[in-house]
This record gives C-alpha cells, structure tokens and sequence, in this order.
C-alpha cells in the first residue's frame, strides 16, 4: 500500500459494518471505555480541570453533551475539549505502543459528546471509538518515528483524525463527507511534545477531541475541503515529517486483524515511557534484599526516542516528575506507590533523600531495546549486580487485566464508584451515551473510602 492509497484505506476503514469489527479489539475497547472515565473522574478536581470548565461554560451554549466533574451541559465540541483535556491531566490513561500515542482521551471524548448529541447508545460509542482508535494506529504508524522525533505530539495529531472519524460514524456521514472531514481536520491536527510536563500535554487531548467534533459537523453541513489535505501533495503528511517510507508500514494491512487490540493500560501514575523501568524496579525490590542506601548506580536502558520524552533530568514540579526517569526510579527505591496520583507532590523536587538517589540514576538510549520495554540493572557497593528486563507489550488475559483496572479504579475513585462504573460498562446493553456522560458528572467522592 502506498501513501496515496492511505486515504482509501481509512475511508474504507471508518465506514467498516459493525460486524466486521474483530470482538477482541472491540472488548478491549470496552475495557478502555471503563477506564477513560476512571481516570476523567479521578482528573476531575485538578487545577487545569476547574480552568478548562470555566473556559468552556462562559462561552455557553445549546446544553448537549456533559462536562466532567461539572453540572452543565455545552455543545459538543465544549464538552470534547474539556472532557479530553481532563481524562489526560493524571497522564493516567492507556497508551498504543505501534504509534506512541494515547488513544482514548482523544477520541472517547468526541465519541461520547457526538453520541449524545445523536442520542446514541453505548454500543453506538464503542463502535465509533474503535473505528477512529483503529485509524489514529494505522494513521500513527504511517507518520512513523520523523514525525513523533520531530516534535510532534501523535496523541494530538494522529488523535485528531481518529477523533474526526469516531464523530463521523455517530454523525452517519457518508464516505465523500468522511473524506471532507478529513481534509478539514488536516489544517487543524496539531500537538507539541514540548508542552510536556504542563497543562499544555492534555490541552494537546483535548484540542483534538474538539478538532474532531468541529471538523466532522462541518462536514455535515456542507462545508468544503481539499480532498487532497490530508495525503496529496502539500498535505498533512508531507508537511509534518511523515516517514518517507511509511506508506510500508501499512503494506497488506487487512481488518481482519485490529492493531487496537494491543493497546497498553497504565498502572503507573506517570508517562507510559517509564512504566518498563517501573515494572522492572518492582521485581527487583520484590525479589531481592538490597537496600537503596547501598546502591552505587542504577542503569536503566531505553529505547533512545524516549529520552527526548521523559528524561527530565532534575524535575520543578510534581508535573515533571511524571516524564522523569531517574526521579521516578528513585520514588519507586523509596517505595513510594506511583500509583497514587497523590504521590507526584513538587515538594518531592526538593527532598534531598530522593535527590541524591535520582543522581545515582543512569538512563542510556540502546536501540535493541523495544519503545515498550526497558532494562534495569543495579549494583550495589558490594559489587553484586542484579538485572531485570520487562516488557509492557507481554500479553495479559482480559479477566486479569480487567480486575488490574478496576483495582486501579478503586484507588483513584472509591470503591462503591468503582464498582458502580464497572457493572454499567461492563454490561452495555440498554445503555445509551447520556447514561454514560451522567456518570462524569457525579461526585468523584461519592464512596471513595
């Protein structure tokens, strides 16, 4: 498949019948639909959360789609920008390794509010997810790694396209409005990586969602774009360092098979680029009986695109913490859970304890390291070595992975909400998208322990 014939591929990919759609990627869409709102609901009292809700309720408007952690009801694309930019202000949510992105905090939010709009159900928001999930992958890996070391956030960029095309689905375009859409959201897909460690990072989400939204009933009313913006000459892909040979990414590519599927779920608090490292430390610290004062060094070995990410040498704030190598491996030789999103706290920057053991910390690139995967090695002034590989692409089954995320879901919003989410998802017939939304705007405390 070449990269002109990408845009057939995706229009054939966004106008797909639900039966076609492979019921493990499907299932593992409802698990991210489960924790999306998990972690929207756990964002929903951060100072970035307040900021973005004030925004969009002053500008008003016809009362459609929720707003976490809110009471109002706004337009569509209001409720996707702050719905998107809340579920990604923890930088709890899951993570699609093929093109380095998260997937659900940019399109879930355009899905929901799109649904509502249409009074749709559940099962109508799924679908649409899935389709637009599926397309930020193939689209992602398509821009490939020019774009993302350039500087561009695929979460945002990618997402937005993704976002286009859930909003698309639930909007019942046809395949030439699809293709306008497409063409209009082109101009507006955009995201830095250099906002990381700032409000800026899910603000990234959160544009995109919207971006989605705008462009997609833009092309419900007729609007008109360049059928050529997003894959022609001048376009996206040519003007935002899409890989020269990415259309080979996508060569032989059926729907048979979901990339979707592989989609990672945090566990961690922090960015997805740290959880190998994280995971590795854990089994070091389960399986062996060192101290962390008597460490001489600890090597972590990365693959290289990740310390232009989250190699924050000497973070200032709790925020930075999150895209910190060697303070969070420090965290986790304290034993700080990092899981708890309480534990990022900027007065962390300035414990000596924790200073002094981040300084003992070396982060190498090695590029026979997987972007999922991470090696960490520790010696100790005794000269004994130990090492330990881990690798966040290893299969999990779906039960034990569903009882992680309603663990995690229990930590960050209670119990008694944790459980009353998870029988609504996970049962979803007779559910509609309003039932959905009206979870976002209950009291995040109600239950918690």
């Amino acid at each position: 498949m070449s990269d002109e014939s990408l845009l057939p591929h995706i229009l054939d990919l966004a106008t797909l019948d639900a039966d076609r759609m492979p019921q493990d990627a499907r299932k593992m869409a409802q698990l991210s639909l489960f924790d999306w709102m998990v972690v929207s609901l756990a964002g929903a009292d951060q100072p970035l959360a307040d900021i973005i809700r004030n925004f969009v309720a002053k500008e008003g408007g016809v009362e459609i789609a929720a707003v976490t952690g809110g009471s109002m009801r706004l337009p569509a694309r209001a409720a996707a920008l702050a719905n998107g930019t809340i579920s990604h202000a923890l930088d709890y949510d899951d993570t699609h390794f093929a093109y380095i992105g998260h997937p659900s905090v940019a399109i879930f939010p355009a899905a929901l509010a799109a649904a509502e709009e249409m009074r749709g159900s559940a099962d109508d928001v799924i679908n649409a997810f899935l389709l637009g999930a599926e397309a930020t992958c193939r689209i992602g890996m398509v821009l490939g790694r020019d774009h993302y070391d350039a500087g561009f956030h695929q979460t945002a960029t990618s997402g937005a396209f993704g976002a286009t095309i859930a909003a698309a689905r639930l909007y019942r375009l046809d395949r030439s409005a699809i293709r306008t859409a497409l063409g209009l959201v082109s101009s507006r897909a955009s995201g830095l990586k250099s906002q990381f460690g700032t409000m800026g990072k899910p603000f990234n989400a959160g544009a995109a969602a919207a971006n989605g939204i705008e462009a997609a009933s833009l092309a419900r009313l007729g609007f008109t774009a360049s059928h050529d913006a997003f894959a022609g000459p001048q376009s996206f892909l040519n003007a935002h360092h899409a890989a020269h040979d990415g259309g080979k990414q996508i060569s032989g590519w059926s729907f048979d098979n979901f990339l979707f599927s592989s989609v990672s779920h945090k566990l961690h608090a922090c960015c997805h680029g740290t959880h190998a490292m994280i995971e590795a430390l854990l089994l070091l610290r389960a399986n062996s009986t060192f101290l962390a004062d008597d460490l001489k060094e600890v090597r972590v070995e990365i693959a290289p695109r990740w310390q232009n990410v989250c190699d924050i040498k000497a973070p200032s704030t709790g925020l930075e913490i999150k895209f910190s190598y060697v303070f969070l491996a420090a965290m986790v030789l304290r034993g700080i859970d990092l899981a708890a999103y309480e534990s990022y706290l900027d007065s962390h920057c300035d414990d000596a304890d924790l200073v002094a053991l981040a300084r003992k910390v070396t982060v190498v690139g090695n590029d026979k390291i997987a972007d999922s995967a991470a090696r960490v090695t520790i010696y100790s002034r005794n000269d004994d070595t130990q090492s330990q590989d881990f690798d966040l692409l290893t299969p999990i089954d779906p039960v034990h992975l569903s009882k992680r995320l309603q663990a995690k879901a229990t930590a960050l919003i209670g119990g008694v909400a944790a459980a009353d989410l998870w029988s609504l998802v996970d049962n979803l017939e007779d559910v509609s998208a309003s039932d959905l939304a009206n979870q976002l705007l209950m009291n995040r405390k109600q239950g918690q322990k």
